[in-house]
């Protein structure tokens, strides 16, 4: 029996070696600088594949296996590189177009549970009550524990209207909390405009899409007709956003400095990773038949007085946006410290309609900083306004830097990075108010709120900019 099941196992050994080293020819013929696969480290997976194929409790497919091995080598890496089979693939492709079933919440892995990194504005998990920071434990009956992230999203996403339980450990709480939510189809609006008062536009970006570029030039657009004059000060909000697509990135940061002026520029190891990236149509139309939406920009809008507001939610291409015009001294960074993803992942078809997501560079800002696991420092530190003087959630926040397995900066041992912050104390809100929340009316969430103390400094800002500007 021994024999036969030892036969089995250098059976399957060769196999399996027998594929893997016609891959690596045919990766060597691809790319002549492929390194040699590791004869000995393949021998070993090979025996382990076999020893599972022959002494496991219960029969296993080999499909089961190698996908598990997939998810396993690529989730090792790092929090943002995975695997993605059919389904995860193609909901990947919908979610960049604005509308996608599931909860709502950017998540990534942290010691083996799915960690909240930011909830998307209107969506169920926004009104829930989701923060940032939140570490999901189960989901219905089924504990998180050792499921891979790709289980865990598959889990929370399905048919709209059907609920999901999430149970829910947040830091300063006693015990967990448990949010029933309804899926929905999520339609995102990424672009929403406000004028503020007289003279004062507001932006908000949530999420950067395929379409956000074109979006914000209509939003702008619109801001200039309401107010029938130019602009005195623009807020462009980019507070809790995800990120998204890095066109879209270069799209919104082309919309305020010169054309041609450097947005962003990544590293890494081949030559496809290594990319310069100006305020140029080629670097932020989607193809060459795309009109080139920034044409219709309101006239003026490349020097009205601009603050930015991020804070811990903002991430990957928020941060992109806010490093390049805090470089280019285009605007006013406000509010507190970035996410810190300043990586760049490529999403690499595979032949079988399946993919993976890997990570294939650091971005820098045009200065030439790695914002990885530091995150964008604002010019004017303002923090959120807080009940009782007290900020129970901004310590507690999720970043960049507290994921597992995070990738290193890259810079950590030069210096002058981090600039000197002005700091805006904290004020404390009306109480009853709540934290810096926008208020609900009729069933929908307003643009902005009354009670929102860091948008209501950079008013302040630029109000005090233009009296210097009119001295």
């Amino acid at each position: 029996m021994r024999g036969k099941l030892q036969k089995f196992g250098l059976i399957a050994m060769g196999a399996l070696l027998g594929v893997m080293l016609s891959l690596n020819y045919s990766a060597v013929a691809d790319k002549p600088q492929a390194m040699p696969l590791p004869v000995e480290e393949l021998r070993a997976f090979a025996e382990i594949f076999g020893k599972i194929k022959s002494d496991y409790v219960e029969p296993v497919e080999d499909k089961k296996l190698i996908t598990e091995a997939i998810n396993g080598m690529l989730s090792g890496l790092d929090p943002h590189s995975a695997y993605l089979d059919l389904d995860a693939f193609k909901d990947l492709q919908v979610g960049t177009q604005g509308e996608f079933g599931g909860l709502g919440i950017e998540v990534g892995m942290e010691d083996g549970f799915v960690k909240v990194v930011s909830p998307i504005e209107d969506t169920p998990a926004y009104h829930a009550g989701l923060k940032s920071g939140d570490l999901i434990i189960k989901l219905d009956d089924t504990p998180v524990k050792g499921m891979t992230l790709n289980d865990a999203v598959k889990r929370m996403r399905g048919k709209p209207n059907t609920q999901i339980t999430l149970t829910v450990m947040r830091k300063g709480e006693n015990k967990p909390l448990t949010f029933t939510l309804t899926r929905a189809i999520i339609k995102i609006q990424s672009v929403k405009s406000k004028l503020l008062e007289s003279g004062f536009g507001y932006v908000r970006v949530t999420q950067f899409q395929e379409h956000t570029g074109e979006n914000l030039v209509k939003a702008l657009d619109g801001l200039y007709k309401q107010n029938k004059e130019p602009l005195k000060g623009l807020i462009l909000d980019l507070r809790n956003d995800p990120g998204g697509l890095l066109n879209g990135a270069v799209g919104v940061s082309a919309a305020f400095l010169p054309e041609n002026a450097l947005v962003v520029y990544t590293e890494g190891r081949t030559d496809e990773a290594k990319m310069r990236l100006t305020a140029n149509k080629e670097n932020y139309l989607r193809g060459e038949k795309e009109a080139d939406y920034l044409k219709h920009l309101p006239e003026g809008i490349k020097n009205v007085p601009m603050a930015v507001l991020i804070n811990g939610g903002s991430a990957s291409a928020s941060e992109i946006v806010a490093g390049a015009l805090q470089d280019h001294k285009r605007a006013i960074i406000m509010g507190t410290q970035s996410f810190g993803k300043g990586s760049v992942q490529t999403v690499l078809p595979l032949g079988n309609g399946t993919a993976i997501k890997l990570t294939t560079a650091r971005y820098f800002t045009p200065n030439g900083r790695s914002i990885q696991a530091k995150g964008i420092t604002p010019d004017i530190l303002v923090e959120e306004a807080t009940v009782n003087g007290v900020d129970k959630d901004a310590a507690f926040n999720v970043r960049e830097a507290d994921l597992e397995r995070h990738l290193t900066n890259g810079q950590d041992s030069k210096t002058g990075n981090t600039p000197a912050m002005p700091h805006v104390p904290k004020k404390e809100a009306p109480k009853g108010k709540g934290e810096s929340k926008d208020e609900i009316k009729s069933g929908e969430r307003e643009v902005v709120s009354k009670n929102d103390y860091q948008l209501n400094q950079a008013v302040n800002l630029l109000k005090g900019l233009n009296i210097l500007k009119n001295r």
